[in-house]
């Protein structure tokens, strides 16, 4: 764990559709509450969250509307316990010991919220698969 706090501290990292780094951080900070420090990162963070995004993330009773990441630093990695880089694993500066978790995700088929759903769904059972990991059972939503 970081030496700052005594919770774990996951970054999530998608450089090319931050949508994905948002959906993240916002599922495990619903499921796990304080008990896990969450952070999301790009290179170039939209203004605003993808509508879409939005759409499916209201849909399982989640606001993502101001989970817009910052900018990835050398040490937001480096602060992290655990970093997970979706799809774009070869743009996060790595530091050996660290622990990487590269989560690979399909491109959507086609756009608008159909096309975020199975997305939003992955992303939520390899976040519940996190929380058995560092074993933190998630709170009842």
């Amino acid at each position: 764990m970081s030496t700052a706090a005594t919770r774990p501290s996951v970054l999530f990292v998608c450089v090319h559709n931050a949508g994905r780094s948002q959906m993240g951080a916002a599922f495990l900070t619903h499921l796990a509450g304080d008990r896990v420090e969450v952070r999301s990162a790009g290179s170039a963070p939209a203004a605003e969250v993808n509508p879409a995004v939005v759409e499916a993330m209201e849909e399982v009773g989640i606001d993502v509307s101001a989970e817009t990441p910052k900018i990835l630093t050398t040490e937001a990695v480096q602060s992290s316990d655990v970093v997970i880089t979706m799809g774009c694993g070869d743009t996060c500066p790595v530091f050996p010991g660290k622990r990487y978790l590269d989560w690979q995700l399909e491109d959507p088929a086609g756009q608008g919220v159909s096309a975020v759903r199975p997305i939003r769904d992955e992303i939520e059972q390899r976040v519940r698969g996190l929380l058995t990991e560092l074993g933190i059972p998630a709170e009842s939503a």
